[in-house]
């Protein structure tokens, strides 16, 4: 008997093979590939894999707008409440783009609408700095909490006011009465 391998048995990937590899993936996620993260998720990826800042395949496919993408890798369990190495996460990163529809995905993908960064920044205020009024309405009627305050001390309407965002003051400011 011999100590060879196996013909058919996979190589080990060098180091570099592995960035080069990750780097491809991690491109995927922000190019919406749904069809390959699905694939690449059925072979035992790691739906939580993250890059050197920390962020996750969600975050990049949150961030960039692919909600097939999104929802292949919530059906593989990637974590909605993973923050990068920022504090920020994907639904924050939905609220700051104005992407309506990806904080819904989100949220129906188990997204704390209340998840805050490390420095108390919730979604709502993120929605909030940029005007984004629909987004504001949505977590609302989800439950955020427009009187939660950040470590600083600023609530959404704060931090509205602090960015001009002057439709997201007036919406605050009737609801809070």
């Amino acid at each position: 008997m011999s100590d060879n391998k196996p013909a058919d048995q996979a190589r080990q990937m060098t180091p570099e093979e592995a960035a080069d590899f990750a780097e491809q993936v991690f491109n995927k996620a922000r190019d919406g590939d749904a069809a390959m993260l699905a694939a690449l998720l059925s072979k035992g990826l790691p739906a939580n894999l993250r890059n050197h800042k920390g962020d996750t395949l969600l975050m990049l496919a949150s961030y960039h707008g692919h909600a097939e993408a999104v929802k292949v890798l919530l059906e593989h369990n990637a974590d909605p409440e993973i923050r990068n190495d920022n504090g920020q996460s994907p639904i924050a990163g939905a609220a700051f783009k104005g992407d309506l529809q990806m904080v819904k995905t989100l949220v129906e993908g188990g997204a704390q609408v209340e998840g805050a960064s490390f420095d108390g920044r919730t979604a709502l205020m993120m929605a909030a700095m940029f005007n984004r009024t629909e987004i504001i309405d949505y977590l609302i009627s989800k439950g955020a909490d427009p009187k939660a305050k950040d470590a600083n001390g600023i609530t959404a309407l704060d931090a509205a006011k602090t960015m001009g965002a002057t439709d997201a003051v007036a919406k605050l400011e009737k609801l809070l009465g």
